[in-house]
């Protein structure tokens, strides 16, 4: 048979192949705004902050449902014609506001529903987000709640007492201490302020005494219990025997009896716990309570002046909207967690006639997350190859037409060994080339139909029940990979460090239909430096949905509810540094930007790693003249070398 024959024969094959496995179907539905909504999880996390308008556009009402939204893309329109250029660190005052109202409305509706006769007196954790303008919005925003901080450490003591003012809020004082760290701590009492040094280890027992005998003051003590009761996830651990933190019952009776000693027993007043963050199950929590309010009752009948107990944190934030107990979800809402803590509480008091504590928690994670959005833009992408390939001729390597032969033959019966089929003759070009019997453009049309037949089976996968287990990578083999202007280590690095989940979606076009899957790549050299892991109704889905990046056209993505840990933890990995980051108050009128706090200059990161910016230009100005006197360089290409050095200098990190 003639080779003309032949091809013809491959191509009826294709074409019937073709008809096969793409049949005429009714017209495709229109993609609507609710196909956005459902696809990226929106309501599920996103209420009630967040949503789509008619445009396509995400929309922030930072006040939840008391009205007044946002365009977000036309606020991140507005903030680059005001020179901040991408990634930006977007941060609603509104939202922090609003949370800590829910928060203490919560408790106050679970207190009148089980006629508690305490109160609620909540902290902030400033480890959670220590932003100088937000501790301060924090701080003005808990002034008519009475909401206090939680310093788990020496500089956040430092800021503590210099930021909160509040008559009557509470300062509780975590973490390791020195003798200078209980001394400044009881000296604040002095200025008005009501700290609550929680003792955490035996040696912080003596400590205390000493330092209340040598000033003359009374301190208020707590006690952090290590409980039997164990969290569960990444946190779990926080609790136990093993915990970090914190005292054993045991311990605890040792603490009782040196402060009976030292006449100081009326000063231990709070029993603090803590079974770590992000709670996703509320039963966790329940069997914590049971266990810490007994201990709570077994002290004050030991004489101890209880009047406080502290929940710790764990308050959870639905990151992927499933509402379940999921790592990255929760199956409860704040009014479950607040009724949980209170009728748990007053039950046990109740039954042992101990008067009911002020309770408190230390919700940092439920409080500051939603607060923040960070923008960035795609660069550009790296896809696989797409679309019908060109088909092979008699003068093609048996490889190139074993594949291609595969490639027509692919239907929804045999696409699962067609798949196999593939990958093994795709092995074979690649060996064959390394030996040299196959060449460049052979080896390259082999692996274009590789792709070819990994496209079409993907399309028939797409729309089966059941996926084989051989086949479940092949929608993050066949992703794009879309390279954004960001540093993973730097604005998500508990993504990167413990495979937390962040809801991230294209900020506008969602009324269009995202025909691509891709995996998000920062602007590090470093091959972590990547997104692969997307939040999902089921579980996690390993590519997100995208749409084609368009010519000459900005494509915006938004990271949602990393508000929590995240900027202080970042680090500085290729030395890029923090993001631009803007401040936004709701208003009658619209919108105020209330701060900006510029990102990082080369000139400041570098100072970071102790180099001096006027050394560095200098040394590199002696190199241009050396390279002038030897001819290497011209006058004009010195100048423009050591201009475009000193202006980079200056200016973002970050790609312009």
């Amino acid at each position: 048979m003639e080779v003309k024959q032949k091809v013809e024969l491959l191509r009826e094959k294709y074409q019937a192949s073709s008809e096969r496995l793409n049949p005429p179907s009714p017209l495709k539905p229109v993609w609507t705004l609710e196909n956005s909504e459902e696809l990226y999880r929106i309501q599920g996390w996103g209420d009630p902050y967040f949503s789509i308008n008619a445009a396509g556009h995400i929309t922030v009402s930072p006040k939840g449902d008391r009205g007044g939204s946002l365009d977000l893309l036309e606020l991140v329109e507005a903030l680059k014609q005001r020179n901040l250029s991408l990634p930006i660190l977007i941060r609603f005052s509104d939202i922090l506001e609003d949370r800590l109202e829910r928060l203490n409305a919560c408790f106050a509706k679970a207190i009148a529903r089980y006629r508690y006769s305490g109160e609620y007196r909540g902290v902030f954790p400033v480890k959670c987000n220590q932003q100088r303008h937000l501790v301060e919005a924090l701080v003005r925003f808990g002034k008519p709640h009475r909401f206090g901080l939680e310093a788990g450490s020496k500089p956040e003591l430092m800021i503590a007492l210099a930021t909160l003012d509040t008559p009557g809020a509470l300062l509780i004082c975590n973490g390791y201490k020195d003798q200078e760290y209980i001394e400044t701590a009881m000296l604040s009492q002095r200025l008005g302020q009501t700290p609550i040094i929680v003792l955490e280890q035996l040696e912080e027992v003596d400590l205390v005494i000493a330092a209340s005998q040598r000033l003359n003051i009374k301190p208020i003590l707590g006690v952090r219990a290590k409980l039997s009761a164990r969290g569960m996830g990444r946190w779990g651990g926080s609790a136990g025997d093993r915990a970090k933190f914190g005292l054993t019952v045991l311990e605890i009776l040792t603490t009782v009896e040196r402060l009976k000693a030292a006449n100081m027993l009326d000063c231990l007043q709070l029993l603090h716990f803590h079974i770590g963050s992000q709670i996703s199950a509320i039963s966790t929590l329940k069997d914590a309570l049971r266990e810490a309010a007994q201990i709570y009752v077994e002290l004050a009948k030991l004489g101890a002046k209880m009047g406080y107990l502290d929940v710790g944190g764990g308050l959870g934030v639905d990151y992927d909207g499933s509402k379940t107990n999921f790592h990255a979800s929760k199956n409860y809402s704040i009014q479950n967690y607040a009724n949980d803590v209170v009728a748990e509480i007053k039950e046990a008091c109740d039954a042992s006639s101990v008067a009911l504590p002020t309770l408190v928690s230390e919700s940092g994670r439920a409080i500051a997350s939603h607060q923040s959005v960070l923008v960035f833009d795609v660069l550009s992408t790296s896809n696989v190859p797409s679309g019908p390939p060109e088909p092979a001729s008699e003068a093609d390597h048996l490889i190139v037409r074993n594949l291609y032969e595969t490639y027509t033959a692919i239907n929804p019966r045999n696409y699962q060994e067609a798949y196999h089929d593939a990958v093994q003759f795709k092995e074979e070009a690649t060996s064959l080339f390394s030996f040299g019997y196959l060449g460049l453009r052979e080896r390259a049309k082999a692996e274009r139909l590789f792709w070819a037949c990994c496209e079409r089976i993907l399309a028939i996968v797409r729309h089966e029940d059941y996926v084989p287990d051989d086949l479940e990578d092949l929608e993050k083999i066949m992703a794009s990979i879309y390279y954004v202007n960001l540093s993973v280590f730097q604005s998500a690095p508990d993504s990167w460090a413990i495979g937390q989940l962040f809801p991230i979606l294209p900020i506008h076009r969602l009324n269009e239909e995202p025909t691509c899957r891709g995996t998000l790549a920062d602007l590090t050299c470093d091959s972590d430096g990547k997104i692969e892991q997307f939040i999902d109704l089921r579980d996690v889905k390993s590519v997100l949905e995208l749409h084609p990046l368009r010519p000459n056209e900005p494509y915006y993505l938004g990271m949602f509810l990393n508000g929590a840990y995240q900027e202080i933890m970042g680090n500085l990995h290729n030395l890029f540094g923090d993001t631009n980051a803007v401040h936004i108050h709701l208003t009658p009128k619209g919108y105020q930007v209330e701060h900006v706090v510029k990102g990082d200059t080369m000139n400041e990161v570098l100072g970071y790693v102790q180099y001096d910016a006027e050394d560095l230009i200098e040394q590199l100005r002696r190199r241009s003249e050396r390279a002038l006197q030897d001819q290497k360089i011209t006058l004009q290409e010195s100048q423009m070398l050591l201009q475009n050095y000193e202006r980079s200098l200056s200016r973002y990190t970050y790609l312009a």
